[in-house]
């Protein structure tokens, strides 16, 4: 266990350096200006070559890399250009907010999909089975803003259950949290059938049958804990994406996530920010997908790590 632990840390920050490689090289080599977004429009060209030097934006890409390299390895992830504040307090900031986000919409994902993938596969072939699978598809296809929008209108403006946006209480957390369970769910459905019906052809479920055990001991107890790994490996890929901020639907409901820090500093070519939020999105899909292949043995002993 312990060598394969040190094997994927080193794997891990290999990933992460050719990540925080590639993100900078393609914002360096990006059109657009950060410079005039914070001189502004009326800036003149010896304002805008000052503020150039200031940041260090006039050296070679090689220079700006390895001094940003060098202060992350100390911890330091830069300063907002135009917050003028430090990038890991404003994303530890939004931290709180994404990962209740993350926890409630994994959790509706868990519920929806996994429900709708073991009735599929124990009605395979039957209408329940076509309904459902295409309900799965409907739900992968369904762009986010239009869901976000639709349970938006329903649940909050007619039916006024919850609120039209915000964060801080358990209601403001229901419908995007809802929202991203249903737009996910499809995923682990489809997964969750495929994976239950191999399982259920296995020899040791006919044998369990055949003692005589009664369905749903034979579905939960035996077919659903071998059939739940690849599962766990769609978990810990979410994390990431979660991390990552869901921007469409945390600007519809108003939830100031790690997206919402995102997309605002895209729109205004905030390196820093971008930058950091990418290394974010990044470290939580590593670190996810580390936690899914650990935990893997103690629900199969058949797994060995090493």
């Amino acid at each position: 266990m312990a060598t394969y632990l040190i094997r994927r840390l080193l794997q891990s920050a290999l990933i992460l350096l050719g990540v925080s490689f590639i993100t900078f090289f393609l914002l360096f080599v990006l059109p657009a200006d950060p410079v005039r977004q914070i001189a502004g429009r009326s800036a003149t060209a010896e304002t805008v070559e000052n503020i150039r030097q200031q940041l260090g934006l006039d050296q070679p890409f090689i220079v700006q890399y390895g001094r940003y390299l060098a202060g992350l390895l100390q911890g330091d992830m830069g300063r907002s250009y135009l917050q003028k504040t430090e990038v890991a307090e404003l994303i530890a900031s939004r931290m709180p907010a994404t990962l209740l986000l993350m926890a409630g919409a994994i959790g509706c994902e868990l519920v929806l999909g996994l429900a709708m993938g073991i009735a599929a596969a124990l009605w395979r072939g039957r209408m329940a089975d076509h309904v459902l699978m295409m309900t799965s598809f409907v739900t992968v296809s369904a762009p986010q803003f239009v869901v976000s929008l639709l349970m938006l209108y329903v649940f909050a403006v007619q039916l006024g259950w919850f609120p039209i946006g915000g964060y801080g209480t358990f209601a403001h957390l229901v419908l995007p949290a809802v929202t991203l369970g249903i737009l996910g769910s499809g995923w682990y459905a489809r997964m969750m059938r495929s994976s239950m019906i191999d399982v259920l052809r296995a020899d040791f479920i006919r044998t369990a049958r055949a003692k005589g055990l009664t369905r749903a001991r034979v579905v939960l107890g035996h077919a659903l804990p071998n059939a739940i790994l690849p599962i766990i490996a769609m978990i810990g890929i979410d994390i990431g994406i979660f991390m990552g901020g869901i921007v469409v639907v945390e600007s519809v409901f108003g939830w100031p996530g790690i997206g919402q820090l995102a997309w605002q500093a895209i729109q205004r070519i905030d390196i820093p920010i971008i930058m950091g939020v990418t290394l974010v999105s990044a470290l939580a899909i590593v670190i996810g997908n580390l936690l899914a292949d650990v935990i893997a043995p103690f629900i199969d002993p058949r797994i060995t790590l090493r």
